[in-house]
């Protein structure tokens, strides 16, 4: 068989691409402890948007951040086609 038609397998002999890749626990993990310390961070905070104040709780700001640094870093690396 030529590399391109076989199959890869694990060391299970199951498929490759398994489930739960020490990568993807990583980042399961991560992803974990920032909803953490987004939702432990419940106190209101003052932010300047540019003129105006807002008066917000300060998990909103910071999983309003971080959701705009997924889209970035989504947008940024994504492969080209």
């Amino acid at each position: 068989m030529s590399p391109k038609t076989s199959e890869r397998r694990d060391a299970t002999g199951g498929r490759h691409g398994a489930l739960l890749t020490p990568g993807r626990i990583g980042v399961l993990l991560l992803g974990v402890l920032g909803l953490v310390f987004v939702f432990g961070n419940t106190g209101d905070t003052r932010i300047r948007l540019l003129i105006p104040v807002v008066t917000t709780p300060l998990w909103i700001a910071l999983l309003a951040t971080g959701l705009i640094g997924a889209v970035c870093g989504a947008f940024f690396t994504r492969r080209r086609r």
